[in-house]
């Protein structure tokens, strides 16, 4: 062998020594899988075993009784009645006027001409044909037998008897008709400037006296008027009066009807302005009103006093 062929050995030998060393080492068998340490084992308490679980809901309460008989009949339709028909509308009832407020008096004669007296709770009121009362009601005719009134909201006419408005009835027939009534006046004779007198009027009736509508006339030159006031006849019932222009008391007395004897029907209580005169006061209006219909009266004579310094 040459030494040069030696020498390609040696080398060769030396690789094939370095792969070696280079190269990992393996084993023919694969190696076993590592495994992990089991679980450590926890014991749960029953409460939290319960809980873990799935809720479910409650059964509902029991309807009826578990073991009662059942019958297997089906039910029998039951038939409903028809629904009723709907009740046809009512038509809204038309505006109808209140009650008329007003009572008949009676009649008086003012400023040279007739006007009917009307009563209304404590007020009494003159009125003519075209009058506005209240703001509501419109004189629309005055006649014998009645009073007619418009009732201005709803255009409507409404009536008012002059006679059946108190109850007053015509006397029956046959009945012999009574002695008028007497009416006078009572004052003194004579009254000193400045100071004031009363004058009562008293009357007498045989016939109940319910009403009186009445009007006095004085002389505003001379006196003037201080109060009216109802005298004992009408002390339980209704009086008004009103002073009017030109020396004129209107004045309307209600009462529960009684007969009188000589009872004071009002005083009126004036104040002389000036002396050396005779003041006069006299009834220019009176319409006695009964339970019987008018009573006739026989005009009182005229009162006079002289007024002194």
């Amino acid at each position: 062998m040459t030494k040069a062929r030696i020498v390609g050995w040696l080398v060769i030998a030396s690789a094939a020594g370095a792969a070696l060393n280079w190269w990992p080492e393996t084993d023919s068998a694969a190696a076993p899988p590592k495994q992990r340490p089991p679980p450590a084992l926890t014991v749960k308490s029953d409460e939290e075993r319960f809980a873990s679980l799935p809720a479910r809901e409650s059964i509902g309460e029991v309807r009826g009784e578990l073991f009662a008989a059942r019958s297997w009949t089906p039910p029998q339709r039951v038939e409903r009645p028809a629904a009723a028909a709907a009740p046809a509308p009512v038509a809204a009832a038309a505006p109808q006027a209140p009650p008329l407020p007003y009572r008949f008096a009676g009649q008086v004669v003012h400023d040279g001409g007739a006007r009917v007296v009307l009563a209304r709770d404590d007020r009494v009121l003159t009125v003519r044909e075209g009058d506005i009362l209240d703001d509501v009601y419109r004189v629309e005719s005055i006649r014998a037998d009645q009073v007619t009134l418009l009732y201005l909201p709803l255009g409507k006419e409404e009536h008012l008897p002059v006679s059946s408005i108190l109850g007053l009835q015509s006397p029956p027939a046959g009945v012999a008709a009574a002695r008028p009534a007497q009416l006078r006046w009572e004052g003194p004779a004579s009254v000193q400037a400045g100071k004031t007198f009363d004058v009562s009027l008293k009357v007498t009736s045989a016939q109940p006296v319910r009403a009186s509508p009445l009007q006095l006339q004085f002389d505003e030159g001379l006196v003037e008027p201080v109060a009216v006031r109802p005298g004992g006849f009408f002390k339980n019932g209704s009086f008004n009066y009103r002073v009017n222009p030109g020396g004129s008391i209107l004045i309307g007395a209600f009462g529960m009807g009684g007969v009188a004897a000589d009872d004071e029907f009002l005083v009126v209580t004036f104040r002389p302005i000036r002396s050396g005169g005779v003041a006069e006061l006299s009834v220019s209006s009176l319409a006695l009103q009964g339970t019987a219909g008018v009573i006739a009266h026989d005009p009182p004579a005229a009162f006079r006093t002289a007024i002194v310094q």
